[in-house]
C-alpha cells in the first residue's frame, strides 16, 4: 500500500521539474514534489571560489567510472533546484536550423521530430519566468522570436565594452548574453532595491543573495507559497519506479527518506532527475515486463548521451582587467561556419572573472614561464575567461549504464576539429584585442575534469520520436510504453546545438504541462 496517492508526481526540482510543477500547481490537484536533496545552505562560503571550485563542496561526493574503469566524480549537484542552483544561468533559444537536420564534418546532427515554431510560444513563456535579460537583433544567428526580451540586457563593463568594440571592428557581431538574473540596474550600477548585485560569484557559484534565476528561488519557492496543494519531499530518493501486471503503468514509486523505504502513487508520474540520472532511474527499475529497463524495449535508454565538446579559456590581458561581473558578452557568428570552414564551430561566451584560488588548483602550462612569479591572485586580475562550446553528435555508443552496482559514463570525444578551430578563431580574436596569443585551458571548473566528469549540459539518453524502435519518448515526452510516465529534462534532445541546454527544458516542461493539465483536468 502507498504511503500516499497523489495526482501527479514530478520527480526532480530542476528547472524541468520545478517548472512543469510550477505552472500546474494552480489546477488544484494533488502534486509531490520530490528531491534526492534538502536546500542548499546559504552562507558565505557560497562566494568562496576555494570552497565552491576546489573543494567542490558542494557536489556530489559518489563515484562513478569511465569506460577504462577510470573512477570520477559527476559534477551534479543534489539539490532544491537542482544543477541551476550553480549553473552560470545563461540562458539561450536553440537557432532555428538546430531544428532541422545539420550537417557537421564527423556526422549529421538529426532533426527534431518537432519545429522550432512548434517552441516558440514556449521559449518565450520561459523567457518570462526565468527573468531573461537580453536585447532582440545584436546575436546574427538567434531564432525569430514573438517579441522583445522580458528584460533590458545587462549592460557591460568597460574592459567587456572595449572587447566588445574590438570584436565589432573585426567584423564580427557580439550581443549581449540572455542571462537569468533578478537585476534591476541604471546606468551599469545596480539599484538599491536590486537583488543582484553584480558580484564576481555568479557562474557557478550558489546565490547567496538570491539573485540568480534559479529554479528554486522562481519556481519551486513561490509555487509552494501560493498553493498548499503542492507538496514537496527533500532527502528522498527515489530508487525505482514499478509498474502494475501489464508493465503499462506506473502504479509505485520506491522512495528512501531517512533510512526508511516509502512508496508513493501517482496517476501521473513525471521523471525530471537529469538526463544522466533519469536514465539511471529507468534502467534500475527493470521488471519481467521491462528486462532491459522501464520504457526500453528500443534498447535507447542511456544512449545518445551529448554533453557538448566544451572548454573553458582564460586568456592572459597585457593589461588588468578590472571587470568585476564579466558573463555579459557572447558571439555566434561561427555558430554555422566560418570564410574558411563549411562546417558548424560553436558558439563563444564570457565566463564569470577568474580567482586565485581557482588557478592555484590547475596545473599550469609552460607557456606561462613569460610571466615568472606573477601571483595567482595577480594572474586572475589580467585574465579574461571565456567558455566555448561545440555541437557533440548522438551516438549511440555514448552512453550511460550500469555495470553491477556500478554506474559507467561510457564515451568517446567526436566532432572536436570543429572545437579545436574554433579555439584558433578566439585566439586570433583575442590578439588583436591585446591578449597574450596563447590561451590557458582551463581543467578545473566545479571541481571537475570537464572531458568526463563535466555533465552540466547533460542531454540525450531517452530521445523523443515518432519511431517507438528508434526513440523513448513520443512527441509529448510520453515514454512510448507506458502511459502515465513523462521525462521532463534534456533526456528528450535528438541533438544539442551548441548553446546552452537550459532554456529549451525549462521550455519543453511548459510545453508538457499544457498536455498534462488536460489528463489532470480530464478534458
Amino acid at each position: 500500500m502507498a504511503d500516499a496517492h497523489y495526482d501527479l508526481i514530478v520527480i526532480g526540482s530542476g528547472p524541468g521539474g520545478a517548472s512543469l510543477a510550477h505552472k500546474l500547481a494552480p489546477t488544484g490537484k494533488r502534486i509531490l514534489l520530490i528531491e534526492r536533496g534538502d536546500y542548499l545552505p546559504r552562507s558565505p562560503a557560497n562566494w568562496d571560489s576555494q570552497t565552491v571550485f576546489v573543494d567542490a563542496a558542494y557536489q556530489t561526493k559518489e563515484t562513478w567510472y569511465g569506460k577504462h574503469g577510470e573512477p570520477f566524480h559527476p559534477g551534479l549537484h543534489y539539490y532544491v533546484g537542482g544543477n541551476s542552483k550553480v549553473y552560470g544561468a545563461a540562458l539561450f533559444r536553440m537557432r532555428e536550423r538546430d531544428f532541422g537536420e545539420v550537417q557537421h564534418k564527423d556526422g549529421v546532427s538529426p532533426a527534431w521530430p518537432l519545429s522550432y515554431g512548434e517552441f516558440e510560444p514556449y521559449y518565450a513563456e520561459a523567457e518570462k519566468l526565468f527573468h531573461v535579460h537580453g536585447q532582440r537583433g545584436e546575436d546574427p544567428n538567434e531564432p525569430p522570436s514573438s517579441g522583445p526580451f522580458p528584460y533590458p540586457p545587462v549592460s557591460h563593463e568597460p574592459r567587456i565594452q572595449a572587447l566588445s568594440e574590438s570584436l565589432r571592428d573585426q567584423g564580427l557581431h557580439p550581443f549581449h548574453l540572455p542571462l537569468g538574473i533578478l537585476l534591476d540596474e541604471k546606468n551599469g550600477k545596480p539599484t538599491p532595491s536590486s537583488i543582484c548585485i553584480r558580484c564576481d560569484a555568479f557562474d557557478g557559484f550558489p546565490c547567496l543573495l538570491n539573485g540568480k534565476a534559479d529554479a528554486q528561488v522562481l519556481c519551486v519557492d513561490p509555487a509552494l507559497k501560493a498553493h498548499p496543494n503542492l507538496t514537496l519531499l527533500t532527502g528522498a530518493y527515489v530508487s525505482r519506479l514499478e509498474t502494475d501486471a501489464s508493465g503499462t503503468s506506473v502504479n509505485a514509486v520506491q522512495v528512501t527518506r531517512d533510512g526508511r523505504e516509502e512508496t508513493y502513487s501517482a496517476d501521473l508520474v513525471v521523471v525530471a532527475c537529469g538526463a544522466l540520472s533519469s536514465a539511471l532511474l529507468l534502467l534500475r527499475s527493470a521488471s519481467p515486463q521491462h528486462p532491459n529497463g522501464l520504457a526500453n524495449g528500443s534498447d535507447q535508454v542511456g544512449r545518445n548521451y551529448m554533453r557538448h565538446n566544451q572548454s573553458i579559456l582564460m586568456a592572459m590581458m597585457r593589461e588588468p582587467n578590472e571587470t568585476v561581473f564579466q558573463k555579459t558578452l557572447a558571439v555566434s557568428d561561427y555558430y554555422f561556419g566560418a570564410d574558411d570552414w563549411d562546417f558548424p564551430l560553436g558558439l563563444i561566451q564570457m565566463c564569470a572573472t577568474s580567482h586565485g584560488a581557482q588557478i592555484r588548483g590547475e596545473a599550469l602550462p609552460a607557456w606561462l614561464e613569460w610571466m615568472p612569479k606573477m601571483p595567482f591572485e595577480e594572474m586572475a586580475r589580467h585574465s579574461m575567461d571565456f567558455w566555448l562550446s561545440s555541437e557533440d553528435l548522438p551516438r549511440a555508443e555514448n552512453r550511460i549504464r550500469y555495470e553491477g552496482e556500478r554506474v559507467v559514463l561510457d564515451i568517446s570525444e567526436g566532432n572536436m576539429e570543429a572545437h579545436h578551430r574554433l579555439k584558433k578563431k578566439l585566439e586570433e580574436l583575442l590578439s588583436n584585442a591585446g591578449a597574450h596569443p596563447v590561451l590557458l585551458e582551463r581543467s578545473l571548473y566545479l571541481g571537475k575534469d570537464i572531458p568526463i566528469g563535466g555533465t552540466a549540459h547533460q542531454a540525450g539518453t531517452a530521445r523523443f520520436g515518432t519511431d517507438p524502435a528508434t526513440s523513448v519518448l513520443d512527441i509529448q515526452c510520453k515514454a512510448h510504453e507506458l502511459d502515465n510516465l513523462y521525462i521532463a529534462d534534456a533526456s528528450f534532445f535528438p541533438s544539442i546545438g551548441a548553446v546552452n541546454p537550459t532554456l529549451t527544458i525549462i521550455a519543453n516542461a511548459l510545453r508538457m504541462a499544457d498536455t498534462i493539465r488536460s489528463r489532470l483536468m480530464g478534458s
